[in-house]
């Protein structure tokens, strides 16, 4: 991004792409590039496609599950399109390392009609990031980098390329009747948009992303990191000379006239794909539109699962069933003699304070004559799941914790309390809130003030107080304030290490007829630790050009 000459970047933090995030916001400390965290990843988007409007190149940067949150505006924004450079990064996670669902975005790329690359490697994640901002300028659409947690949580050697410098500043070129989309404008916007997917397959058929290697008859076509598994077990099994390889990169639109030369070439194909069978589906709708009969699988009994992660051994073994291909069992080292490791399951850090947040909501509630539903949302606090906490009894997604306890509150006798973090509350918490507030619903919402974005790397939100790192600019917003304005009856703001005065205060909240709010306000324990120590990340700067001369 930073060789192609980003200018503008926004994101919402989330793993497995927060690392990405991390680095262009230190860039943009001592550089002419701006990088925001957004308050969510509508936002983000919606901030990413106004710079494109107006001529620069822009870049917004999500996890998987952030799409659905700004689907709105990226459904729309197809329609419209870009003058400037535009990639959307969105950050896939199978098996679920950090997510709620394991969602394949690839059919966000089809939904929307948007263009879309898949690196399989970290040196073309950075080629592909700089030719989708040339490729969306070509389009004049969003381009969608697709990476899943292996691509992004992986090293290796990059070759680096020379900076462009950034544009200083864009133009805005009035134009409603194509930029503003009501009815009569979209109408004329979809069927464009229509030919600009035209134009894009043509550009992903002649795309060096698509490689074919090999000159066999066996067939495999794959994406990502399969084609990294797909690389290993041909040499394993020293089967080049029998397999011919399609390795799709540019994945939407598919290279049509690419795999059916490919189909036409093969005895038989194997789809090697992590999640949904996307590629699967399609490429067998293409061969059938071909009238093409060659066995053409990827999903299935005895092959590979939609479910998690693919790994190298499952895809050998695979491969060698299904083509009736000899393979030996790979070696497997000898661990008998290493002592059993104990497990370590995710669990709060040591001092964390969210700890005594719940212990003191657990006293204040024994005085209840009734029992608790605890609804919970996204964050480190999550982890009040596992025992002896048992602090968490339904989760959905980001900001849930309040709409939830809105409709339990309506179906159940029982007494609701939910959880929310800062963050998470800037985030997507406040609708839900006004929601309850409107209604006249009966629940406490604790929301939990750390003072950072602590699950994905202590990144900052609107609730931060930037200063404290020599960070001018911004403009702290009081969750307190804020909570009043909505119009809450009932608002505490509680220390929890202050136990007798933290439960007395929730005890009170919990009899209160309505909406209450207790704030509980305890600095992140590994923040403290850091600044006591001397390690706080955040650094006065002073901007240069440098990285751009």
């Amino acid at each position: 991004a930073i060789e192609a000459g980003l200018c503008v970047g926004a994101t919402y933090p989330g793993t497995p792409s927060s690392e990405i995030s991390l680095n262009l916001f230190q860039i943009s400390q001592e550089t002419d590039l701006y990088f925001e965290y957004s308050t969510n990843e509508k936002v983000a988007l919606e901030v990413a496609a106004a710079a494109a409007a107006s001529g620069v190149r822009s870049m917004c940067i999500m996890k998987h599950v952030g799409l659905n949150v700004a689907a709105d505006p990226l459904m729309t924004l197809a329609y419209i399109g870009v003058n400037g450079g535009m990639v959307i990064v969105s950050a896939d996670d199978p098996l679920m390392f950090s997510s709620q669902n394991e969602q394949d975005n690839r059919y966000y790329a089809l939904l929307s009609g948007l263009p879309m690359l898949e690196p399989s490697s970290i040196d073309e994640a950075r080629a592909m990031t700089k030719y989708a901002f040339d490729l969306s300028e070509k389009l004049k659409e969003p381009v969608i980098l697709r990476t899943t947690t292996r691509i992004n949580h992986s090293s290796g050697p990059v070759l680096l390329a020379p900076i462009q410098s950034i544009k200083p500043q864009g133009t805005f070129v009035k134009d409603p009747f194509h930029k503003v989309a009501i009815p009569s404008v979209s109408r004329k916007l979809h069927v464009q948009l229509l030919e600009n997917i035209k134009k894009a397959e043509v550009v992903s058929n002649d795309s060096k992303w698509n490689i074919t290697t090999g000159e066999g008859s066996l067939g495999i076509v794959c994406n990502g990191v399969s084609f990294n598994y797909v690389s290993d077990a041909i040499t394993d099994l020293d089967i080049s000379r029998k397999i011919r390889v399609l390795r799709i990169g540019f994945s939407h639109p598919l290279p049509q006239d690419t795999i059916k030369s490919f189909i036409n070439s093969c005895d038989k194909v194997l789809i090697v794909e992590e999640g949904e069978p996307w590629l699967e589906t399609q490429i067998k709708s293409i061969a059938q539109e071909m009238g093409c009969v060659i066995p053409i699988n990827g999903k299935g009994e005895h092959l590979f699962s939609r479910l998690y992660e693919l790994e190298p051994g499952i895809v050998r073994s695979v491969i060698t069933q299904y083509f009736g291909l000899p393979g030996s069992k790979p070696t497997i080292l000898d661990t008998s003699d290493v002592p059993e490791i104990p497990g370590r399951p995710p669990n709060l850090c040591a001092g964390c304070s969210h700890r005594a947040t719940f212990y003191a909501v657990k006293q204040a509630s024994r005085a209840l004559d009734r029992p608790v539903i605890y609804p919970t949302d996204i964050g480190c606090y999550t982890l009040g799941v596992l025992p002896p906490l048992n602090m968490a009894d339904y989760l959905i997604c980001m900001g849930s914790s309040v709409g939830t306890s809105c409709g339990f509150s309506k179906a159940l006798d029982e007494k609701i309390v939910a959880f929310i973090g800062d963050s998470t509350f800037f985030h997507s918490g406040i609708p839900g809130l006004i929601n309850a507030v409107f209604n006249h619903h009966q629940l406490t919402l604790v929301i939990l003030d750390n003072g950072t974005t602590a699950m994905t790397g202590h990144q900052p939100h609107p609730g931060v107080d930037m200063s404290q790192w020599q960070l001018d600019g911004y403009t702290q917003i009081s969750i307190e304030k804020l909570v009043r304005a909505i119009g809450v009856p009932h608002i505490a703001i509680i220390r929890p290490y202050q136990v007798k005065k933290s439960i007395d205060a929730l005890k009170e909240a919990f009899q209160f007829d309505g909406v209450s709010v207790v704030i509980s306000q305890e600095p992140c324990t590994l923040i403290n630790k850091k600044e006591k120590a001397g390690l706080s990340g955040h650094q006065p700067v002073q901007k240069s050009s440098h990285l751009y001369q």
